[in-house]
């Protein structure tokens, strides 16, 4: 047994506050959000990817860990702070925190069915940055018009997929990408463009 990382410090007042964050994040897709008073990271998880474990994550929730993520320290402080099991399969987990180096990124997850599609996964991607990669242009529900975004690490068979993915709505996987303190999500209903 580990050394348990302390999760947050007002469970109930800081998950209302970062929830709040992360429903921003949803909200208007592309857009950075940097979340206020993020808990410390947990082994190698940023502080946004711990702060949406803590938040959105619990005993009826899975959680599939990738390798650089399925250490004692993130299991444990999973299993303490939010009662969620560890999925051993990608396709059994409701949440999975990943890096952008796992070939497919997207493969293996539920993508729910016409009649549920909220049975479907959403996946938390640790990239090195929210910003300073490729420029590409996304639109769709919450953006006014076009939103630019440029996620850094990310492959170009990504965008490839992600093309994939979004034509398979309303089923599909929701992304949020974290890097440090802040998040980006990317909804299955948006589209990306170049």
């Amino acid at each position: 047994m580990t050394d348990i990382a302390p999760g947050l410090a007002d469970p109930s007042h800081d998950s209302q506050r970062l929830f709040r964050a992360v429903l921003e994040a949803f909200s208007h897709p592309g857009r950075i959000v940097t979340l206020p008073e993020a808990p410390t990271g947990v082994g190698p998880l940023s502080h946004a990817a711990t702060a949406f474990v803590l938040t959105l994550v619990d005993r009826d929730t899975p959680l599939w860990l990738a390798p650089t993520f399925d250490v004692a320290a993130v299991r444990d402080f999973v299993r303490f702070h939010t009662g969620a099991p560890i999925a051993a399969r990608e396709a059994d987990a409701l949440f999975a925190v990943l890096t952008p180096d796992r070939t497919p990124l997207l493969d293996g997850f539920a993508i729910g069915t016409d009649p549920y599609p909220d049975r479907s996964a959403t996946l938390v991607i640790e990239v090195p940055s929210l910003t300073g990669g490729t420029p590409r242009m996304v639109r769709g529900p919450g953006i006014e018009t076009r939103a630019e975004i440029s996620l850094a690490g990310l492959p170009d068979s990504f965008w490839r997929e992600w093309s994939v993915n979004h034509a398979l709505f309303p089923c599909g996987v929701d992304l949020v990408f974290t890097s440090s303190a802040g998040l980006l999500a990317l909804p299955r209903s948006i589209v990306v463009e170049g």
